[in-house]
């Protein structure tokens, strides 16, 4: 007689509804510790609000992440996942390499102006931890970050920018600039102009990494100037 298994062989397409289940509970959990610690802040949120708003109990929580701090680097690396994503998609219909400039930093404006909290837990709560360089979370931070490198590489090889820069700088000097200008959007003081900080930042990074139009060769520079004649007045 045919055993269970031989009269119902598991499709090897379908994925077990136990992982099936595993993922879509990690996902409510994530999402419920992205609002929570969102509303409240990290240090005032307790794993066991996050487990009560999913619906579970505390202990299932820390069978998916080893603590509350792994449940935070998760949530953010979703988030830059995501931002990595729309970035590409984004830049991927674009071909000049001032227009993907100006992509890069207005889709970073345009992320802090959407998730200010989010950016304010990646400042705050993680970026000056001593476990955040190496993690996994730095790693998709640097990727993320790698596309305006791309972009200033793109323009270097068109001609269209400068090649003596190091690109590092360049990097630091747009995403450095952008936090400090939304610095106090982030802390919840005012408000975030994205079109206008865009266009500004584009053009101070333009002026300082656009090549310059070729200087007068010197026989153009020398050659006399022909001295207008003048007619008299009768």
């Amino acid at each position: 007689m045919a055993t269970r298994a031989e009269r119902c062989p598991p499709d090897p397409g379908r994925p077990p509804a136990v992982r099936r289940a595993r993922a879509e509970r990690v996902e409510q959990i994530l999402g419920a510790a992205r609002e929570m610690f969102c509303e409240k802040g990290y240090a005032q949120t307790a794993v066991s609000e996050i487990a009560a708003r999913v619906g579970v109990v505390e202990g299932l929580v820390f069978k998916y992440f080893p603590s509350k701090r792994a449940l935070l680097l998760e949530v953010l690396v979703r988030w830059y996942d995501t931002l990595f994503d729309s970035c590409s998609r984004e830049l991927a219909a674009l071909a000049s390499p001032g227009e993907r400039l100006r992509r890069v930093i207005g889709r970073h404006l345009s992320a802090i102006e959407a998730n200010p909290l989010l950016c304010r837990l990646m400042f705050l709560e993680v970026r000056s931890e001593h476990d955040y360089r190496g993690s996994q979370l730095h790693a998709h931070n640097r990727r993320y970050t790698e596309l305006l490198i791309g972009v200033l590489e793109q323009g270097i090889a068109a001609g269209e920018f400068r090649s003596d820069l190091p690109l590092p700088l360049l990097r630091d000097l747009v995403y450095g600039g952008i936090e400090h200008l939304s610095w106090n959007y982030i802390c919840g003081r005012g408000t975030l102009d994205v079109d206008t900080l865009t266009g500004q930042l584009l053009s101070l990074v333009l002026d300082g990494i656009a090549v310059p139009p070729p200087a007068p060769t010197a026989a153009v520079a020398a050659a006399p100037r022909t001295p207008r004649r003048r007619t008299r007045t009768p």
